[in-house]
């Protein structure tokens, strides 16, 4: 071989590498830091009107995270009655500095007019923060319940902070289900047994982050509530992932949030936020 034909070849290769390189960058990056918008439908005969929610979790703020600009457009494009945010805005251990992201974050929906409902996760508990997001008109419901009225529709909206459920886990032993009402369940942690048995019209949770990668035709990789790999290939048992998921009388939705807690190895997978339209029953 000439050396003409050598440098030639190794050009082609050097341009071959450098090709597979940034494709991989560009695949790397478009799922774990851009933004989807997953938009849903459950149906009630508990309620007359539309109401449209937007579900937001697992953010994991840090410097590179997904901005707050990003986040709050999604949330105008969807333009929700209500937002409901599920806990994990930021990770333990982190500066204010970057917990003051997140609370930025939600005073900012606030300000927009958004009612803004929370529930914290495992990690988001500090008390000057929960005390900075109560200042900025956010619901804080840490086992507390609200009634309010959406477009005509009475709801009831309640909330649990557990990161831990025991054998004896009762719902019933904080809360009623009306039904006079819509009634939604918010909790970071999902617990599907139970929360099926409690029968809240709609059940929100999080914490999941989707099982972060998703293959194709197989499913989740690795389920961390049961410690699993590939549990969809090696059980019957339903995986509590991400989506929808029913039981009598209603449903329980499971986002897998925006964040890349607690690394960025998200695939097939991307960060979003979910509007979820809740709609009348005919």
């Amino acid at each position: 071989m000439t050396e003409k034909k050598k440098v030639l070849k190794t050009k082609y290769f050097l341009r071959r590498c450098c090709f597979i390189i940034i494709l991989l960058f560009v695949i790397w990056w478009y799922n774990n830091y851009t933004l989807k918008t997953v938009s849903t439908s459950i149906y009630s005969e508990n309620i007359s009107n539309p109401v449209r929610i937007a579900v937001l979790s697992d953010l994991h703020v840090h410097n590179h995270s997904i901005s707050n600009s990003k986040i709050i457009s999604k949330v105008d494009g969807i333009t929700p009655d209500i937002v409901l945010v599920m806990g994990d805005m930021y990770t333990r251990r982190s500066e204010w500095n970057i917990i003051k992201v997140s609370v930025n974050l939600m005073s900012s929906l606030v300000e927009k007019g958004y009612p803004v409902y929370f529930v914290t996760g495992d990690h988001d508990t500090s008390e000057k923060y929960i005390s900075a997001i109560q200042d900025a008109g956010v619901h804080v419901m840490n086992y507390r319940e609200e009634f309010i009225n959406i477009n005509g529709n009475n709801l009831k909206i309640m909330g649990i902070d557990n990161v831990y459920y025991s054998s004896t886990f009762d719902l019933t032993n904080e809360f009623a289900v009306d039904k006079s009402c819509y009634n939604i369940l918010m909790a970071h942690i999902p617990n599907y047994e139970k929360f099926a048995e409690f029968g809240a019209d709609l059940t929100v949770c999080a914490d999941t982050h989707g099982g972060m990668v998703q293959l194709p035709f197989i499913g989740t990789m690795y389920d961390a509530l049961t410690e699993k790999w590939f549990p969809e290939l090696t059980s019957c048992d339903s995986v509590y992932d991400k989506g929808w998921f029913k039981y009598k009388g209603g449903a329980m939705f499971i986002t897998s949030g925006i964040g890349d807690y607690p690394y960025p190895v998200r695939f097939c997978n991307r960060p979003e936020i979910v509007s979820i339209d809740i709609i009348p029953k005919r």
